[in-house]
């Protein structure tokens, strides 16, 4: 059971994270037309390696015998959670709004709760059980257009069939994170962005090599520069502590918020519209948070 300050803290942190979230569907919006997905992706986590490793470089240097054993765990870390979410999220956004790939974000507490009770046996209340379904009716609805029969028929934008990659993607990282080695954040992180980095050149090295030389202007450096400090090491800093804190099932919940700063930040910076059905959507997921979070506190006071 996590202490009320450690919970406090978890909330703070996963909050922030979420804001970053927010701001990287937005960035990577505006990032069309001035840098490819893939090859923002590449220079994202290229800039983010050398931030870190220069921060990080002493914490790696001491704790590399034991970081050496879980290389290949780091590396998988790295490669999934980083690289391959982000190259899916920004080919999405290349097809579909910024508002309906933050709120579609809100799906993945279902791929972490089945995953977790499907390997761990992780029992999940159910009135959260209710909760994560109203967050995923308003997925839907939000990938519908607002209009539920498109789903039944497959009718769905290809963007946000795409971002069904970024989703199972990210899942599956928060669940594994608990087969992280116990080294220190810093080598943690290191070697994750290494990963990150060398898996997505060759998906940006493809891209430049089929599309002509699409290279970035400023703008799309600006972006990356963005896109490197504030989602790439920040926000994946907070998760992992809030999951270390809380537990990956009530942590994934705050991804749910990802959809109220994105949505505020579409509108404010791209001037994107907001359909009624995202009123809808809003509604439901940040309900699904409060009932599952709600309940999941009230099951940590009580023991079980």
């Amino acid at each position: 059971m996590a202490a009320p300050s450690a919970s406090r803290a978890a909330y703070l942190l996963l909050t922030a994270t979420a804001l970053f979230w927010g701001g990287n569907a937005v960035a990577g919006k505006l990032a069309v037309g001035h840098i490819p997905p893939m090859t923002l992706t590449a220079v994202r986590w290229t800039m983010a390696f050398v931030v870190i490793l220069a921060i990080g470089f002493p914490h790696l240097k001491k704790e590399w015998p034991r970081a050496r054993r879980s290389l290949p765990v780091m590396l998988a870390l790295g490669a999934a959670g980083f690289s391959l979410f982000n190259l899916a999220l920004y080919s999405a956004l290349q097809h579909t709004s910024a508002i309906n790939v933050t709120i579609e974000q809100s799906g993945m507490p279902m791929v972490i709760f089945i995953a977790n009770f499907a390997l761990f046996g992780m029992r999940v209340g159910p009135v959260q059980v209710f909760g994560f379904l109203l967050s995923l009716v308003g997925v839907a609805v939000t990938a519908s257009g607002g209009d539920l029969a498109r789903l039944a028929a497959l009718d769905i934008n290809r963007g946000d069939a795409i971002m069904l990659i970024a989703i199972l993607a990210y899942g599956g990282y928060t669940v594994a994170l608990r087969y992280k080695p116990a080294v220190n954040w810093q080598t943690l992180m290191v070697v994750m962005s290494f990963s990150a980095m060398v898996t997505s050149w060759p998906f940006a090295v493809w891209e430049q090599l089929s599309r002509g030389g699409v290279m970035p202007d400023m703008t799309g450096f600006a972006v990356a520069a963005y896109t490197a400090i504030f989602p790439s090491i920040l926000s994946q800093v907070f998760y992992m502590r809030g999951v270390e804190l809380i537990g990956p099932n009530r942590a994934s919940l705050f991804i749910n918020m990802v959809p109220v700063f994105g949505t505020l930040l579409a509108i404010a910076i791209l001037g994107e519209r907001f359909h009624p059905y995202h009123a809808i959507a809003l509604a439901l997921v940040i309900g699904g948070i409060w009932l599952s979070e709600r309940s999941a506190g009230r099951t940590s006071k009580s023991g079980r």
